[in-house]
């Protein structure tokens, strides 16, 4: 059985969800995101774009979960749980009614059911079919947070997954940089990245990597058309490294061919604002206080019109399409308190479109008890690659 983590934590966790199921006075969750599956369970998969759902009760009746056929030596051979139903591809098939009889069978009639609504694994579609089949049978809660909020504080186990993963980013960096220049080709260079995490046991990220030269070093999400560097160019790296599905990202803009003045002072600015950031990521504060140091220093020196309204965000175990494990994000007024284990991507985003001109730099951070550790040892200079 392949389990990342030991039964115990496990049961932990699941522990630590039911008691929050009571806090709420919830009978029981409708469990579609794929990150809960994994954290409560063990169960990994990428079924979850269909129709799978995990019914999870207050009390210690035994995990149901509900997938599909294909998936059902995925959750024997990944995962803790030993309740699994299957539904089958038909005509007019409907396994919101299958997740109504498993809850029928609990004797949950009439009962407060929580359900998680804010994840990519419940599509409108089948959110409807699940509203459809519970209308006036029980009463359907929001409950997104329940298995979230758990998981925004991560356990020693976790943090050494953590760690592994900061340790293939900056590998990867270090590959890329090394392979950037004028001629070199966008995807040779993103190939190079690769290898380090692949071969160092890792997983490609659940989303990017955000890799452009010229006008594309301007984009923050990922595009396609790799193009071919320029001898006097610019390139936007950022990326994530995965180990055991926990992300640690990075975020870098290099000169290719020689420096260009105007963009090492928006370096030196970015620098700044990632080091007050940095040092604004205590344990009880709130998060929002990130993002005041960000618009403080990028404002003062004349880039509020270039820098974004947000500067990151929390990290996890996640998959496609995103490594952005939110909520949390982090932006001004953002009160959510920051805790030890916690871990979090800083990004400092300059986007000057008229001098068509990019400089970021981004780290992940773990909070501890009195401040935060970045997790990368590389330094933050200026890197011209010719």
């Amino acid at each position: 059985m392949a389990l990342h983590f030991e039964r115990e934590e496990f049961a932990a966790r699941i522990a630590a969800a039911r008691a929050k199921l009571k806090e709420e006075d919830l009978a029981a969750v409708l469990i579609f995101a794929q990150e809960s599956h994994y954290y409560l369970t063990g169960f990994d998969t990428g079924g979850w774009v269909f129709f799978q759902c995990a019914v999870l009760t207050a009390d210690d009746t035994p995990i149901t979960l509900l997938t599909r056929k294909p998936d059902l030596e995925q959750a024997r051979r990944t995962s803790v749980i030993e309740d699994i139903r299957i539904w089958f591809d038909a005509e007019g098939a409907n396994p919101a009614e299958d997740v109504k009889a498993i809850l029928a069978e609990r004797g949950l009639e009439g009962a407060r059911v929580g359900i998680e609504l804010t994840t990519h694994g419940l599509t409108p579609a089948n959110y409807v079919k699940v509203e459809r089949a519970l209308s006036g049978w029980c009463e359907l809660v929001d409950a997104s947070l329940v298995v979230r909020s758990l998981r925004l504080v991560k356990s020693p186990a976790e943090i050494a997954y953590v760690r592994r993963a900061a340790e293939l980013a900056d590998a990867s960096l270090t590959a890329m940089v090394e392979t950037a220049g004028p001629g070199v080709f966008e995807g040779d260079i993103a190939a190079a990245g690769d290898v380090p995490i692949l071969t160092g046991g890792g997983d490609l990220a659940a989303s990017g990597p955000v890799l452009g030269s010229g006008d594309r070093a301007l984009l923050i999400r990922a595009a396609t058309g790799f193009r071919t560097l320029d001898d006097v160019d610019q390139l936007t790296l950022e990326f994530g490294a995965c180990y055991r599905r926990y992300c640690t990202c990075l975020m870098r803009t290099v000169a290719i061919g020689k420096p260009n003045d105007d963009q090492r002072e928006m370096f030196e600015v970015t620098k700044e604002a990632i080091a007050a950031m940095t040092e604004a990521a205590k344990p009880g504060r709130p998060m929002g206080e990130i993002d005041d140091a960000h618009r403080r220093v990028f404002d003062a020196n004349g880039y509020g019109h270039a820098r974004m309204a947000a500067c990151g965000y929390s990290l996890g175990a996640t998959y496609r399409p995103t490594w952005m494990d939110v909520p949390p994000m982090l932006y001004s007024g953002n009160p959510l308190e920051m805790a030890p284990g916690m871990v979090l991507f800083l990004h400092a985003i300059l986007i000057d479109a008229e001098k068509n001109l990019a400089m970021s730099l981004g780290h992940t951070l773990l909070i501890h008890e009195t401040g935060a550790e970045v997790l990368s040892a590389l330094p933050q200079d200026y890197i011209v690659c010719d």
